[in-house]
């Protein structure tokens, strides 16, 4: 593994690719692994449980400089127990730790493309150990190998070559007749390995796509981190929008784990506001307090218009600044990771986008310049894919109007890639990802979960109730390369050097969808934790006021399975 991250790092003048992205299976495995060991059981963890924080008292706590044995021997028991999770990684893929190996170095088209048998062969001659670490006997017999590498072979297994001494003459007279064939053997062999590159190539590229096809189709039903909201009430007493971690200290989050506590939870009778608006300011999100007045007046409007309790207690409101993590980027990730699942479980979606003006730019935000931004785009597509837009509304003045968007606003929304992006303005400096790679996994799922419905509504005999997932599906079916565009431009800087590359982001993951659910294959998800997804459309249609996708699906375990946590 460090030959291939050493590979990928050359740059362009020592024969390396540079824009070349790094997928690795299992990576969410590797990291949850890292995290586990060094935050939760040596950073974070208590020193009387073999970590280096004192809990009773900070100053104590184990320090790399004054108290240096004590902790380089807890630091070397956390590198021996990420190891061993790493390894239990290995062991839950097809082949170990050693296929592993090959299928990165495939994924990446390393030159010379080796086999696991040519891997193992450079590890006897370079690093023993590695070649015991890989369980390297298990693909290559040593006695095979001592006319090319004897040495490497007696130093590692003395007497292995000794009965292959008579056999020496026989062995050179068969190697300088397949020299004699010459060009044709060249020609032969050449042939074979490109094709043998190219089947590498072509399984890694499956591995990578169905893997992606798997995760699009499991975010669907699990949450990377807990919806977070705030009631109501306690939103509209706070005055201001007030940061996630402040909420969090006071006891005002209202926490829920995962999608099926999500659907018990409106089951219950609670409403969820998505409200969705545009930053104006590049450090607060709205320091002017203009769009959380609007927010108020929108909210209670909304109230009023359904006849809910006055007293807010059971609405609860989700807004970024608030319900996502602001002071730790690792939580704040996965949230961002899950905000797609949280604009498509709201019950009620509101776009707020009074006329503002930005405190940093020369410029007024307003619902024009919401409209542009990629993430405010995707955020209404997420919503009305699975719910439609008959629970969306328009906040853009304080006079108490709440008004509710045109059955076919999806139309614009839906090309999300089109929008803008902090990022790409700044052209990724510092960093080679771009959001947009980020969506591709829940749109992906949310197209598939549509999809899936029209189809098997059409042959149920819902298709009048199944009338806006096809309008969903025509627009898209037009316009399908500008709303799942299958590569996109990125720029980006290394080295002082301004680079332009074509990135794949769909390709043909959205036909490769279609596939499987035409077919019936690889859709349905049965596990522990998850329940069971039936595979028949009308399991999908909400009998509700929209008769669009039924809220929230199915999405998890039994009733007895479902807790809702007020942190």
């Amino acid at each position: 593994l460090h030959d291939v991250l050493v590979h990928f790092f050359k740059n362009d003048d020592e024969g390396g690719n540079q824009v070349q992205d790094l997928f690795i299976i299992g990576f969410d495995d590797y990291n949850d692994a890292l995290d586990t060991e060094l935050h939760q059981n040596l950073i974070m963890a208590d020193i009387n449980d073999g970590g280096l924080f004192d809990m009773a008292n900070p100053r104590n706590s184990i320090n790399s400089v004054t108290n240096k044995a004590e902790f380089d021997y807890r630091y070397n028991r956390f590198v021996e127990a990420l190891a061993r999770r790493y390894q239990e990684v290995n062991a839950k893929a097809d082949g170990g730790a050693l296929h592993q190996l090959y299928l990165w170095r495939g994924a990446l088209d390393l030159r010379p493309a080796k086999t696991e048998f040519e891997i193992c062969q450079d590890l006897l001659a370079t690093d023993v150990e590695s070649f015991d670490n890989l369980n390297c006997l298990n693909v290559v017999q040593l006695e095979t190998l001592c006319q090319s590498q004897r040495s490497d072979v007696e130093e590692y297994a003395p007497g292995t070559c000794k009965t292959n001494n008579d056999n020496s003459t026989i062995i050179i007279a068969v190697l300088c007749s397949i020299v004699g064939a010459g060009v044709v053997a060249f020609v032969v062999y050449y042939t074979y390995k490109r094709y043998q590159n190219y089947r590498r190539i072509t399984m890694a590229h499956e591995q990578l796509m169905e893997s992606t096809l798997n995760e699009a189709i499991r975010a669907l039903h699990q949450l990377d981190y807990p919806l977070h909201l705030i009631r109501g009430d306690e939103f509209i007493d706070e005055g201001k929008l007030i940061r996630h971690e402040v909420l969090r200290n006071n006891h005002k989050l209202t926490v829920l784990d995962s999608l099926s506590d999500v659907d018990a939870f409106i089951t219950a009778g609670q409403h969820v506001v998505f409200f969705s608006h545009q930053w104006t300011s590049f450090t607060v999100p709205d320091p002017s307090n203009n769009q959380y007045e609007t927010m108020c007046i929108s909210l209670r409007e909304l109230v009023k218009q359904n006849g809910w309790s006055e007293n807010l207690k059971d609405v609860f409101v989700w807004v970024d600044f608030s319900c996502i993590p602001q002071a730790n980027p690792s939580t704040q990730n996965l949230a961002i990771r899950s905000l797609a699942a949280y604009a498509s479980s709201a019950t009620y979606f509101i776009i707020v986008a009074p006329d503002t003006p930005h405190a940093d730019l020369d410029d007024t935000c307003d619902l024009d310049t919401y409209q542009r931004r990629m993430w405010c785009r995707a955020e209404q597509v997420c919503h009305s894919m699975r719910n439609g837009t008959s629970g969306m509304y328009l906040a853009v003045r304080k006079d108490n109007a709440l008004i509710p968007v045109i059955s076919d606003f999806f139309r614009e929304s839906l090309r999300v890639f089109e929008g803008e992006l902090t990022c790409c303005r700044l052209e990724h400096k510092g960093t080679s990802a771009c959001d947009r790679q980020s969506l591709v996994i829940p749109l992906l799922g949310l197209y598939g979960e549509l999809y899936r419905a029209a189809k098997d509504g059409i042959k149920g005999g819902n298709a009048e109730a199944l009338s806006s997932v096809e309008a969903f599906l025509k627009e898209i079916e037009e316009h399908q390369e500008s709303v799942f565009p299958r590569t996109f431009q990125r720029v980006t800087w290394r080295k002082n050097k301004r680079y332009t590359e074509e990135v794949v982001l769909f390709g043909d993951l959205i036909d490769r969808m279609k596939y499987r659910i035409d077919h019936g294959i690889g859709f349905a998800i049965d596990t522990e934790n998850t329940g069971t997804v039936s595979s028949k459309g009308s399991e999908f249609i909400r009998h509700g006021a929209s008769d669009f996708l039924r809220h929230g699906v199915v999405h998890g375990a039994s009733a007895h399975n479902r807790n809702v946590t007020d942190s």
